[in-house]
């Protein structure tokens, strides 16, 4: 357990210096899916039948791509692109799926079907967090609880300050609330989507 505190103790035993040294190196180890997840939102474009839908996605791989923070509005206009074929939860492919698995902290090597279950599984549980934590406001939390939200949705939150992460938070969460059920997949991306630029937090 001293060698090795991160892999043997529990985060409540971590030292305040190794919470933020260990949250840096989980945070650098989901990010390395973040370029693939992008990558093949943008080879599914093609495949997509509204050409409207086709523009605002490609505009939105360039953003990101580009380093730009995505507003709101630039990706709930999506929420019809991952409801079906080729962005739902149950179409996207198992590349997808094992790169989805990394950004989420899960481990990707299950079959398929087992990937696809528990990300649907741990979507739906932050969906219906965040529907509790809309009611009873971001103001009600302290700041430890504000950067662990944060950090569970994706974002770096040990090096942005609290002002900036609820900032952040309240972004997510007017997209989370804004979402159907059936519209899950896209909750699922924007853990991806919301948080590569945010305050420069890209490497």
């Amino acid at each position: 357990m001293y060698l090795f505190p991160r892999q043997l103790l529990i985060k409540h035993f971590w030292t305040p210096k190794q919470q933020i040294d260990f949250l840096d190196i989980y945070h650098a180890l989901r990010k390395q899916s973040h370029s693939e997840i992008i990558s093949y939102l943008e080879s599914v474009i093609p495949l997509i039948s509204d050409a409207g839908l086709r523009w605002h996605l490609t505009e939105l791989c360039s953003k990101i791509q580009n380093g730009t923070h995505p507003a709101a509005q630039d990706i709930l206009a999506l929420r019809e692109c991952f409801c079906n074929h080729p962005l739902g939860i149950n179409q996207l492919q198992p590349l997808q799926l094992k790169a989805l698995s990394r950004a989420m902290l899960l481990t990707p090597y299950l079959p398929p079907p087992w990937l696809r279950r528990r990300l649907k599984t741990h979507t739906t549980v932050i969906h219906q967090l965040d529907s509790a934590l809309a009611k009873l406001g971001i103001g009600q939390l302290t700041t430890q609880e504000v950067k662990s939200a944060c950090y569970l949705r994706g974002l770096n939150s040990t090096h942005v300050a609290e002002d900036r992460c609820r900032t952040w938070l309240g972004e997510w969460l007017k997209i989370s609330c804004s979402m159907k059920e059936t519209e899950l997949s896209l909750l699922l991306h924007n853990v991806v989507l919301l948080s590569t630029n945010y305050l420069g937090t890209r490497r």
